[in-house]
């Protein structure tokens, strides 16, 4: 996530905002764990999984909307 970004403008971001930093770290985990249960080193059922992948997805629009309305303000 934000691989097209320079990565001195996350970081100095996720310094700024507890909530960006706490959901990109929390998105990072969740990537993590969906790829291990895809890859079958961690073992779960399908519901959670699904539960997952759609936690992930929901953490990733609202780092997106949030690097949108707040990255003008930084520069």
């Amino acid at each position: 996530m934000f691989e097209n970004q320079q990565r001195d403008d996350v970081e100095a971001f996720m310094k700024a905002d507890a909530e960006f930093r706490r959901l990109y770290q929390h998105h990072r985990e969740l990537k993590s764990k969906v790829h291990d249960a895809e890859i079958g080193v961690l073992p779960l059922d399908d519901f959670t999984l699904a539960g997952m992948k759609k936690e992930k997805l929901y953490a990733k629009e609202r780092l997106q909307r949030m690097w949108d309305a707040r990255v003008p303000q930084m520069h």
